[in-house]
């Protein structure tokens, strides 16, 4: 053949192999993302059935750093002698000295904790109940240097009690009774002040006052918590304020300063009121009828002198007149006292 030499040339194609990673890679991120979520919500969980005392010591637990966790050194918890061992003798290895658990601080993590915990349980409550939703401009709900204060406030078209007087509204009733539950969830102790405006009476201070009028008011908020399932003994004190103290850039005539406050105490200002209270208890208190004296008792003479020497003696008087009687307090005169008022 006339083309029967002509040389063979072979071409070989490669075929380009399939890149799979960028089909399977998607795989390995979306099962860390699952990874990190379940993990994420394990921890949320374990918080949210934790007591305050276990999240301290997790916290506790975070601060220390993992070197020293895991090949031992100095701790939050250490002393700060410069002795390896601890202790006072350098020859002596007394282990690992802790420092003094500060109990009062303790106890404010803890109310710091219960507190702000009720504040969110109170908060989820008013949005769930449509009834108390509707009154939320009536609530203010704030942590204070002694607690959790939360104040129920007038207004000019809804107040909380009847006018001039300490009876409870319904809506009023209806936020204090759904309240109460929550209050007995946590251990604090409850204080109650009611607040008026500075409208007076007609006689003043002299009767019926805005003094007895708070008074009245938080104690009928007592009453209503009492009924909506309050523990009687977690009230620590009712105390009316009348128009002394009002809401800040606030007219003393303004509807929101008649209010009921209701102050859940912390640990610090629980225990200065009732070492207030419990301050007489310290002093000595006599019997009075041992330092007063008895100024119906009739006086008693003082003794006679003797008298004094004499070599001449004394011829008697005569006197037809009867001699003293020998108490000169007592009378022979009665005195009928069934007509002395009673």
């Amino acid at each position: 053949m006339k083309h029967g030499n002509r040389p063979i040339v072979l071409i070989k194609r490669r075929k380009h192999k399939r890149h799979e990673g960028g089909h399977g890679s998607w795989k390995i991120a979306y099962a860390d993302f699952m990874t990190a979520m379940m993990a994420f919500f394990m921890v949320m969980w374990l918080l949210s059935i934790a007591n305050p005392q276990q999240l301290i010591q997790i916290a506790e637990y975070f601060r220390t750093p993992l070197k020293v966790a895991l090949t031992g050194g100095q701790r939050s918890s250490d002393s700060d002698s410069p002795i390896p061992g601890g202790g006072d003798d350098p020859t002596k290895k007394q282990g690992e000295v802790k420092k003094a658990v500060d109990m009062d601080a303790q106890k404010r993590q803890l109310d710091d904790i219960r507190l702000n915990r009720l504040r969110e349980k109170l908060d989820q409550l008013i949005e769930a109940d449509p009834r108390l939703k509707a009154l939320r401009p009536h609530l203010i709900i704030n942590m204070v240097e002694e607690g959790l204060r939360i104040q129920i406030i007038d207004s000019q078209n809804r107040p909380m009690f009847k006018t001039g007087s300490a009876e409870v509204e319904p809506y009023m009733r209806d936020i204090l009774r759904a309240i109460a539950p929550l209050l007995n969830a946590i251990p604090n102790k409850i204080s109650l002040a009611g607040h008026t405006d500075d409208f007076q009476y007609a006689n003043g201070d002299r009767g019926y006052s805005n003094w007895e009028l708070s008074a009245d008011r938080a104690n009928a908020s007592r009453r209503e918590l009492v009924m909506g399932g309050l523990d009687a003994g977690k009230m620590l004190r009712i105390v009316g304020m009348a128009d002394t103290m009002k809401l800040k850039n606030r007219g003393g005539d303004d509807a929101v300063n008649r209010r009921i406050s209701l102050l859940v105490l912390n640990h610090d200002t629980e225990a200065a009121i009732e070492k207030e209270n419990a301050e007489s208890d310290a002093v000595q208190v006599s019997d009075p009828a041992q330092i007063i004296p008895d100024i119906t008792a009739p006086a008693v003479p003082a003794a006679p002198t003797a008298p004094a020497a004499s070599t001449t003696p004394a011829a008697p008087a005569a006197s037809t007149t009867p001699a003293a009687p020998a108490n000169p307090g007592a009378s022979a005169v009665t005195t009928d006292h069934s007509s002395q008022p009673r």
